[in-house]
């Protein structure tokens, strides 16, 4: 070997050059330290799948572990939520349409973390619960990882967890009992469709992606930044039908209204669904119809000291939809079914003004 090989030889091995050409450029080749095996999976801690750098509850993602959040977010008790997705080397999502999950490949995984700022009288962080859904050969599956007192890792779990939570939101103090699904039974409910039996994600629709993220790079539209880092085939359309976020007044009035309604309530309510008898259909596709979200519907149940509409127009007081938005101790009326204990009280404020719009 020549002394000028001997010289840059550690530079092969760490920059991955082969060439001897003094012009040659060196690109450092980084390895993906994710670990996501489909014949181990689900790992018993969380730290097993090397998702995040350095101390884990810092979140710091790993290289090509990507961030992504939807235009329009389920409500989970005020519970503050990150969103990652990782695919396989040289693997992409497909584009299916505007209103459905993008075809991950085999091997894929998302996760979706829960966390509370504020908490406690020393207002600290508090990272409560991890799902990770992982797309194996036969369909998607479900793991949860609920995080250990010392906020040092989070461990598999099978069964329904709960823990106390006090935190402060824009002054007031909220303390009430939060609660993890069952992996095995609850998740279905959501996720599921009660037709083939399959699982499939929720978030990761066009519609809901087709918004801006601030990176570390900078600030991007989802969709081209998944294109562009090749995370999803080069077949978007032209023009993506898209939620807004629900929260912003200054969207378009009858946009938030079906983007609260899809996000909180169409993953039951679609024709596979959990709720697939009722005659609602909250898909934000489906949705420019108002009697898809209950105007002048008759209730299929009653509800003592109200009339028979799910929504009555002008009128919160008499819709049946707005008690079951606004209850949280009546479990039979309560909605959703699951993943909500307190009011939301941003919402039930927009679906009343949008009652009394009607």
């Amino acid at each position: 070997m020549t002394t000028f090989l001997r010289l840059c030889w550690p530079l092969v091995l760490l920059f991955g050059v082969v060439s001897c050409h003094t012009d040659a450029v060196y690109e450092e080749v980084v390895p993906d330290p994710v670990q996501c095996d489909l014949t181990q999976v689900p790992y018993a801690k969380l730290s097993d799948y090397h998702f995040f750098n350095g101390e884990i509850k810092a979140l710091e993602p790993s290289v090509r572990v990507i961030p992504y959040r939807p235009n329009s977010e389920l409500f989970s008790d005020y519970a503050l939520k990150k969103r990652f997705v990782w695919l396989p080397k040289d693997s992409k999502g497909q584009y299916v349409n505007d209103f459905s999950p993008i075809d991950l490949p085999v091997g894929a995984a998302l996760i979706k973390h829960f966390y509370y700022e504020n908490v406690g009288p020393n207002l600290q962080t508090l990272h409560i619960e991890t799902r990770v859904m992982i797309r194996k050969v036969d369909g998607w599956i479900f793991t949860e990882y609920v995080w250990n007192d010392d906020q040092t890792e989070a461990f598999l779990t099978t069964q329904k967890t709960s823990r106390n939570v006090q935190f402060y939101r824009q002054g007031i103090s909220y303390n009430f009992t939060y609660s993890t699904p069952n992996p095995t039974t609850e998740c279905f409910r959501c996720h599921g469709n009660y037709v083939d039996r399959s699982n499939h994600p929720l978030g990761i629709k066009p519609q809901n992606l087709n918004g801006t993220y601030t990176y570390q790079s900078g600030a991007f539209n989802q969709l081209d930044y998944w294109k562009n880092n090749g995370l999803l085939n080069d077949n978007l359309p032209s023009a993506v039908a898209s939620t807004v976020n629900y929260l912003d007044a200054n969207q378009p009035f009858n946009l938030r209204i079906r983007s609260y309604f899809d996000s909180q309530c169409a993953h039951c309510h679609n024709d596979v669904g959990d709720a697939r008898q009722m005659n609602l259909r909250f898909e934000f596709a489906r949705t420019d119809d108002p009697t898809q979200m209950g105007v002048g519907q008759q209730a299929i149940h009653t509800l003592i000291g109200y009339g028979t509409r799910l929504i009555k127009p002008n009128n919160p007081g008499q819709s049946i939809l707005y008690y079951r938005i606004t209850t949280t101790t009546d479990a039979a009326y309560r909605m959703p079914v699951v993943g909500r204990t307190l009011r939301h009280e941003e919402g039930i404020q927009l679906v009343a003004d949008w009652i009394n719009s009607l």
